[in-house]
């Protein structure tokens, strides 16, 4: 009995010890899976930082490469004064989004422009009027940017408030003398005109077929100064482009139409022409700031600029 006794001790003994040595060994694995997953947690957290501090170099990185893309550098325009509202106004615009450039233009006449970017002393020649054959020969590209309309005007107290378009050409060739011949008062014709070389003389005199053959009173060398001679000047007629016109001036309508744009788009008013910037080669082999300028001139922003100052979009 006492034998017994003894082995059912030894037996539970040998239990209570096997339980405790699986207890510690749970308690390592608890221990162990524990320290895997704070060693996972910091692998990760480690992971994380890394990416983000990657992703700021990039960001950086973008930030310096727009910075180093930004457009700088200067652009020269010459040519027509006709032009001078239009082309100042894109002047501003884009030179707000790129204070780095500098736009200038000089406005001497349509001529002038086309031989100074003919010769490469301006990047780009304003013409208001179509390129000759002779022009394009010598490498002259013509893109046109904005389509203008002409207006013929009087004094504000001319009676006489619209032409045939005979009428404009007899007044303009000298056949017709007084106004009394069309409807107004007796008193002379005084026709006003632009200088040679000029490019709304040129569009003027083409569209109606009198190259070199009108008889002018005086031969003015800009846009201001035509509206000014007639404005002041009794019996003067003359002609300027369709968005510097204002209330100094009367505008004539032509063949029973009236000059505005609708007219003009409609193709019912007949004395329009073409605002160009032309450019010695084609747009894509001129440098990246010029090519950048006529996206921005032909763009929705540029077109809307030529809607504003009164002038016709080329879309």
């Amino acid at each position: 009995m006492k034998n017994r006794r003894s082995r059912i001790l030894a037996l539970v003994g040998a239990c209570i010890l096997a339980m405790g040595t699986l207890t510690a060994c749970g308690s390592e694995e608890t221990n162990a899976s524990t320290s895997q997953a704070e060693s996972s947690a910091q692998e990760s957290s480690a992971a994380e930082t890394t990416s983000s501090e990657a992703a700021s170099t990039e960001a950086a990185s973008t930030e310096a490469s727009t910075e180093t893309a930004a457009l700088s550098g200067s652009i020269q325009m010459v040519g027509s004064t006709s032009m001078e509202k239009f082309a100042n106004a894109l002047i501003e615009a884009f030179m707000a989004e790129n204070p780095d450039v500098n736009v200038t233009a000089e406005f001497v006449g349509s001529g002038a422009g086309i031989e100074a970017v003919t010769n490469g002393t301006a990047d780009i020649g304003n013409s208001s009027r179509s390129l000759t054959d002779d022009e394009k020969a010598a490498g002259v590209v013509e893109n046109i940017v904005a389509i203008d309309g002409i207006a013929v005007c009087v004094d504000p107290a001319n009676t006489v408030t619209g032409l045939t378009k005979q009428q404009l050409t007899d007044i303009y060739t000298g056949t017709i003398t007084n106004w009394s011949e069309v409807g107004g008062s007796d008193s002379p014709i005084i026709v006003v005109g632009r200088e040679a070389g000029s490019g709304t003389r040129g569009a003027f005199e083409e569209i109606l077929g009198i190259e070199d053959a009108c008889a002018y009173a005086n031969e003015l060398d800009s846009t201001g100064a035509v509206m000014a001679k007639v404005a002041s000047t009794p019996g003067a007629i003359g002609y300027v482009s369709l968005d510097v016109l204002d209330d100094t001036v009367v505008a004539l309508a032509l063949d029973d139409v009236e000059p505005t744009v609708d007219n003009i788009k409609s193709g019912s008013y007949f004395l329009s022409r073409p605002f160009v910037m032309a450019t010695n080669g084609e747009i894509s082999a001129q440098s990246e700031l010029v090519q950048a300028w006529f996206d921005f001139v032909l763009g929705a922003e540029g077109q809307e600029i030529a809607t504003s100052v009164g002038l016709i979009t080329v879309e």
